[in-house]
């Protein structure tokens, strides 16, 4: 059956969109590029520069002080396995794009978390935004990625950063406006002003919620650690899409229980500052 109406031509209309951006806005793109890879390299340097098993011993000193003692010995234990299987390096290179993607998500997200907390109208845009955030295809991220800042682990960052943000400003909006409206209503009572109800009442209350948006934030990031390598972002995501290419299930296994291991440290500990906030 023929469509009574012709076709819009959407993706066309993406396409010279996204060819005009890269005529006039490439050295903008060239200067995120080159600070996003410098940022990353810095967090590889650093963590390198320190001896796995010292690092090993600091992570699960955290993890004892932030959770209890069980997760301290599994963050030892689990740190020393991927050591020992060879993944150290590309474990370095997992978390620096992790953590690179999951800071940008928090300065960018909890302000505009907070600005749509304050304002109906501000909210009323934001949702359908966040809305087709997690809703579309990561994969769909990549392609104007790669335009905009060639292949590498710059697109697996931006990729991440679009994809991980949306948990850290539903739940930065969703944590202040649960605040009791009686304390709300006490603070305007002193005069406090809207900056002060903010910092004082409502921000502190939130952290928790908050805390559980950055969680998931984390958790959402490694997620696309496989995904942004098929663009040439270093890592564990690598060594699983090579193993899945080359059919090879031994080395998908310990690259993905490495994953998992990260995944489980990361999750504890972020899960436990949220509790103690």
């Amino acid at each position: 059956m023929e469509n009574l109406l012709p076709k819009l031509p959407i993706g066309a209309w993406i396409d010279f969109f996204i060819e005009w951006l890269v005529d006039h806005f490439e050295p903008f793109f060239e200067g995120i590029a080159i600070g996003l890879e410098s940022f990353v390299e810095g967090i590889v340097l650093g963590l390198g520069f320190i001896p796995s098993i010292i690092l090993a011993v600091l992570v699960g000193l955290l993890a004892w002080k932030v959770c209890n003692w069980k997760i301290a010995l599994f963050t030892f234990i689990g740190l020393l396995l991927i050591d020992n299987l060879g993944y150290w390096e590309n474990m370095l290179d997992t978390i620096a794009l992790v953590l690179t993607s999951v800071g940008i998500s928090i300065i960018l997200g909890i302000p505009i978390g907070i600005w749509a907390s304050q304002s109906e109208l501000v909210s009323k845009i934001v949702t359908p935004l966040l809305d087709f955030m997690q809703t579309m295809p990561a994969f769909v991220y990549l392609l104007p990625a790669i335009f905009f800042f060639n292949i590498g682990v710059v697109p697996g960052v931006v990729a991440s950063v679009i994809f991980a943000m949306p948990p850290t400003i539903r739940l930065t909006i969703l944590g202040i406006k649960q605040v009791p409206e009686d304390l709300i209503e006490a603070t305007q009572a002193f005069g406090s002003t809207t900056r002060q109800k903010l910092i004082k009442v409502q921000l502190p209350l939130a952290m928790p919620t908050i805390m559980a948006g950055i969680n998931q934030s984390i958790m959402l990031a490694l997620s696309m650690v496989v995904i942004a390598s098929m663009v040439g972002a270093p890592g564990l995501g690598a060594d699983v899409y090579r193993a899945v290419t080359q059919l090879q299930t031994g080395t998908g296994f310990e690259a993905g229980l490495a994953i998992v291991i990260i995944a489980i440290i990361l999750d504890r500990i972020t899960q436990n500052i949220g509790k103690k906030a």
